[in-house]
């Protein structure tokens, strides 16, 4: 039976990738195989992840985002006008990984068009294989201002932010609006930027992009309603913050409190996917933003470290939060996905599944069935 989400155990989305479908990611980018031959891979790694998640009985279910490579750049580069390109430099007071990976840049060098179906054929994969509630996540339409501000918006395309920002939105809807009749009753959005805002040198350097780090938590507050207000009663949609989440590595840190009460009581959505794994994060007292009628999944399980979290300090720590906003207003979940990229956080398998266990028996501890 499928029910509605939020649920009481959940997760982020992403899982660590078979070594079938690692492996022919790679002979598919170097012309070995067909695209045809890739997705018959991913189905059936799909297939087999989506029992495994539901027999430890998580009832949110999700591809493991098998099909992309990074979490947003796979379906942000599928709407025309945007490009990617490079990388951007790394936040030298933030740790970084040995490879010395930066993300790739996003520009937009014209119009913004939803000119084709993005996740709809993924999705109805994943109905189809599932008996649980599937779940897709999509990047927030943040992604595509935050990182490089106006500088990497093409002036001639949109000399006017506000027709930007109106652009983007509609795209959004579009794909929303056929996910929906596709079937989908459970959408989240995965959101950085909101996060960046946190931190101290993440929001100096937002000031150097000509940008005020005070007013940008509200211009995506309203980009993000002007996507999500109007919604079916039906269509559930969380938002997950994170602070960078590449092979184990992170980007930022700071609390919540610069961004809560703009995120908590001016952002429509119905759940929070907040990261609390450990002290970047902050304290809990910015819950007493959220309001009665949301829900928060507190992310106390790292999904960045393979060692497993004591049941009794995760109880805990959701008696902590509790302080601040109802208990019944709660869920648990990893702080983050296994795999926001295709190289996959540094735990096993085992260590994934281990994981996700001990979240669902939190869970059925604290809230019971």
């Amino acid at each position: 039976m499928k029910l509605n989400p939020a649920f009481r155990a959940d997760h982020v989305g992403s899982l660590l990738r078979p070594d079938a479908v690692r492996e022919n990611r790679l002979r598919w980018k170097k012309g070995e195989i067909s695209a045809e031959e890739l997705r018959a891979v991913e189905d059936a790694a799909i297939a087999d992840t989506v029992k495994k998640v539901e027999s430890l009985g998580m009832k949110s279910i999700t591809d493991g985002e098998f099909r992309r490579d990074y979490f947003h750049l796979d379906f942000l580069k599928q709407l025309d006008g945007v490009t990617v390109t490079g990388g951007i430099g790394a936040n030298p007071n933030a740790k970084v990984a040995d490879d010395g990976f930066t993300p790739p840049q996003l520009s937009v060098t014209g119009k913004l068009r939803h000119a084709r179906d993005i996740q709809v054929a993924d999705y109805a994969y994943l109905e189809s294989v599932t008996t649980q509630t599937p779940k897709v996540s999509i990047p927030s339409p943040t992604m595509v201002h935050f990182r490089g501000g106006r500088k990497s918006i093409d002036i001639e395309a949109y000399p006017d932010m506000d027709e930007f920002f109106h652009d983007l939105a509609a795209v959004y809807r579009q794909e929303i609006d056929h996910l929906y009749k596709a079937g989908l009753r459970y959408l989240q959005l995965d959101d950085t930027n909101l996060a960046y805002l946190c931190d101290p040198k993440m929001r100096a350097a937002a000031v150097e992009r000509g940008e005020d780090p005070n007013e940008l938590p509200k211009t995506y507050a309203a980009l993000i309603n002007s996507v999500i207000d109007g919604r079916p009663d039906d269509l559930t949609v969380g938002i997950h913050l994170c602070r960078g989440n590449y092979r184990s590595t992170w980007f930022a840190e700071g609390g919540y409190e610069p961004v809560a009460e703009v995120l908590f009581s001016s952002i429509n959505v119905d759940a929070y996917f907040l990261e609390y794994d450990d002290e970047r994060s902050g304290d809990f007292a910015p819950l007493r933003f959220v309001p009665d009628n949301k829900m928060v999944i507190l992310g106390i399980v790292s999904s960045k470290v393979p060692t497993l979290e004591k049941q009794a300090d995760l109880i805990t720590r959701i008696e902590e939060a509790a302080q601040y906003m109802p208990l019944a207003n709660m869920g648990v979940s990893p702080q983050c996905g296994f795999s926001s990229t295709h190289h996959g956080n540094a735990m096993t398998m085992d260590d994934q599944w281990r994981k996700l266990e001990l979240v669902v028996d939190t869970a059925r501890i604290v809230w019971g069935d």
